[in-house]
């Protein structure tokens, strides 16, 4: 378990601080605000890990901070050991301003313990209104029932908000630094293919980085990238990856030479995508340094169609592949890794990812299916969650294999696990129910192959997307919802008349009765681009926690207002939930901006 990108990982910085008072007070609060540190600390590295696998380390300042020499102590400390997020704790009555964390990049929590012995509460509401006061937004965290002085245990709905924001905090602070990858640039006029660097910038405080495509075909030509491991590779592709039905027309249909030069070529671009986001040091050792060093990239997409897919083999395979918990060399962390280079869908990615550990789904949002019209094709009634209109998710490229659903929990549910509780009976499962059928030729006359599976079994899922609005800026919207398994014969009707060659997820979102989430047909009507993200779990008020850090407003959502956290400076902007969300992002403009 390694990071693999350059930087070191976020420390999770943990401020004590007290009534600076000496003679008796300071003393008296010394244990009791320490040990409210070290309880926070033990819930965070207890449960929280990065997407690598690593866990999550908390740093706690060397004393208890009382004043602003401590809190500068604290700082550097902080500073030095690489702390990118900060959680102040306290059970009582400190001096506001001058105990307060003020670096503005920092994303900041304050924690004050609900008790009647001292005025925690009356401190957590003085630091929050001098961190508004002086904009920088701070996220609350007051426990609902009164606990004793002596209690050292934390409430759950304390955990579960010091939890919420921790992800959401760390995934901000894991993008800050990173870049994203374009491999080409625009793919068949898609508005997020359109990559916009001053986004990446201004609200995620990432680079981005353009490589045209014609480097992929240079370093096949020119031998760049490992031929030991393309050996293993391939091999290991021939014996796991079962090739599908040729759908074309008999005519069309290339030779056996043809398809098994294909196969070479989507693995030489998947290893060699690869090594463009991370770098790889076996090139070194060959002589190519430059190309050995990687773009440092925590997410990208590759342009593909069309000027690419007109004359080479398409990178389904090799999106597909990267996004899997899986390869070759075994099981590991998964890429974000987005087709046609949508990199407003790789952002929603990349946010599921760092929020959940998991492997991501890319997918068109293809088609909205009513009860109606199920019936009139297929003479059929959809039943279950699906009974009132389903979802059609579906594209040929980056689809993790992980949305198989063959991956189970220890109750034998359809999950998608993190790398490192994927089995190797998991990996195999997920391949053994994946076919690669050769690309439709009126879509990619170069060739390649596409992963053909169904989504299997119930999952609570999230569909998220990212959105430029001119004048505006970005919006982000959210579907909680599940997938769904239908009977094989509606399956298959519904299926082919799209293209049985890609795979399929049946997405129901839940519906509230009202906007956007009126019922199933409104989602669709009301979704913003032709794809979406789609994580497993429901991790939408994660999503809007992280949104809040970045200053990105929420367009759409069905998450319940009781889970909504955002920084306390929120209620200021009015109490009207979505219209506070805008005008506090617009006030106080893009994180990095």
């Amino acid at each position: 378990m390694k990071n693999r990108l350059i930087g070191r990982l976020p420390k999770v910085g943990i401020r004590p601080v007290i009534d600076g008072r000496e003679r008796g007070v300071r003393e008296s609060l010394e244990v009791q605000t320490m040990n409210m540190a070290k309880a926070a600390a033990k819930l965070i590295e207890e449960n929280l890990r990065f997407p690598s696998g690593e866990k999550v380390e908390c740093v706690i300042a060397d004393t208890t901070i009382g004043g602003v020499a401590d809190a500068a102590r604290c700082a550097d400390k902080f500073n030095r050991e690489g702390v990118g997020v900060s959680l102040t704790v306290t059970p009582c009555w400190c001096y506001g301003t001058e105990v307060m964390d003020s670096d503005p990049l920092i994303p900041k929590a304050v924690w004050g313990f609900n008790g009647t012995e001292r005025p925690g509460a009356v401190y957590l509401a003085a630091a929050l209104a001098g961190y508004t006061q002086k904009g920088l937004p701070a996220f609350g965290i007051y426990g609902r029932d009164v606990q004793d002085a002596d209690d050292t245990t934390i409430p759950q709905d304390v955990q579960t908000k010091i939890l919420r924001f921790i992800k959401a905090a760390l995934a901000s602070a894991q993008m800050k630094g990173k870049s994203y990858l374009s491999i080409g640039y625009t793919s068949m006029g898609i508005a997020g293919s359109m990559v916009d660097a001053n986004f990446f910038q201004e609200y995620l405080g990432m680079r981005t980085e353009f490589v045209e495509s014609v480097e992929l075909i240079r370093r096949m030509e020119e031998g760049i990238y490992d031929k030991e491991e393309y050996q293993k590779a391939l091999a290991w592709v021939k014996e796991n990856c079962q090739e599908g039905d040729d759908w074309n027309a008999a005519d069309k249909q290339s030779s056996r030479e043809r398809k098994d030069w294909e196969w070479e070529i989507v693995v030489k671009m998947t290893l060699i995508c690869r090594d463009l986001m991370i770098g790889n040091p076996k090139l070194a050792e060959m002589g190519f340094g430059e190309e050995s060093k990687g773009h440092n990239a925590i997410t990208g997409g590759f342009q593909g169609q069309r000027q690419w897919t007109d004359y080479y083999p398409n990178a389904d395979f090799t999106e597909a592949i990267l996004n899997s918990s899986f390869d070759w060399n075994g099981i590991r962390e998964a890429f974000v890794f987005a087709t046609e280079n949508d990199s407003l869908n790789a952002v929603p990615m990349l946010f599921g990812h760092l929020l959940t550990n998991t492997a991501q789904i890319f997918s068109d949002v293809r088609t909205f299916w009513s009860p109606e019209a199920v019936k009139r094709v297929t003479g059929k009634e959809l039943t279950g969650l699906a009974k009132d209109g389903i979802i059609h998710l579906i594209n040929s490229g980056s689809t993790t294999l992980d949305a198989t659903a063959q991956q189970k929990d220890a109750n034998g549910n359809p999950v998608m696990k993190p790398y490192w509780e994927v089995t190797e009976e998991d990996a195999k499962a997920c391949l053994d129910n994946t076919s690669w059928c050769p690309a439709d030729l009126g879509y990619f006359r170069g060739g390649g192959y596409s992963s053909q599976f169904k989504t299997s079994g119930q999952m609570p899922v999230t569909m998220s997307r990212v959105n430029l609005v001119k004048g505006l800026g970005p919006v982000l919207q959210i579907a909680e919802g599940w997938t769904v398994e239908l009977p094989e014969d509606i399956h298959k009707t519904l299926d082919v008349r799209t293209n049985p060659t890609w795979p399929t997820t049946w997405f129901v979102p839940r519906v509230t009765g009202k906007g956007a989430f009126k019922d199933v047909y409104e989602v669709m009507a009301n979704w913003g681009a032709n794809h979406g993200a789609i994580s497993f779990g429901h991790i939408g008020a994660d999503l809007i926690t992280l949104a809040s850090i970045l200053r990105i407003p929420v367009s759409m959502h069905n998450v319940d207002e009781k889970d909504i956290f955002r920084p306390s400076a929120w209620a200021s902007f009015g109490s009207e939930k979505e219209a506070a969300d805008y005008k506090a992002c617009q006030t106080y403009g893009p994180l990095f901006g």
